[in-house]
């Protein structure tokens, strides 16, 4: 049976390949879970028109993320922690640099937030920040003593 997929689906296709598939996976799961629509031309025109809703909303995501990332890069927030003259009592995680950045009026999951290696000493760093696919930002730390 031939579908048009609604979404990427591994070892399937990506968003809007038209697929060959066997009848009973296209009839019985992808096409109730809304996942394809049957290969015709009805089906095609309403595809195109599902599809224009997707860029609309597509780019509508990426130019909230590029406005977070140009308030990201304007602020620099301060993580305090427990510490004796250089080393912490623990290590600067992505939750308290989101808490921080929750301070200065910007919320950001902390799973966005990338730490390439593990905070342990006091000092400044730039954290990157992944929005989206498209955009990332770099936020700039302080870590200081308590």
């Amino acid at each position: 049976m031939k579908v048009i997929l609604k979404e990427s689906i591994r070892n399937v296709g990506e968003i809007g390949d038209t697929v060959e598939l066997a009848a009973g996976y296209a009839r019985n799961y992808l096409i109730p879970q809304g996942k394809a629509l049957q290969a015709n031309k009805q089906n095609l025109k309403i595809f195109e028109q599902y599809k224009k809703s997707l860029q609309k909303k597509a780019e509508q995501i990426k130019r909230k993320a590029e406005d977070i990332a140009k308030k990201i890069s304007k602020v620099s927030c301060t993580v305090v922690m427990q510490a004796n003259e250089e080393q912490l009592y623990g290590t600067v995680t992505s939750a308290d640099i989101a808490a921080a950045l929750e301070q200065e009026g910007i919320s950001i999951d902390k799973k966005d937030i990338v730490i390439e290696e593990l905070i342990k000493t006091l000092g400044v760093y730039h954290i990157p920040i992944k929005l989206h696919p498209e955009v990332k930002a770099q936020v700039k730390v302080w870590v200081v003593k308590k």
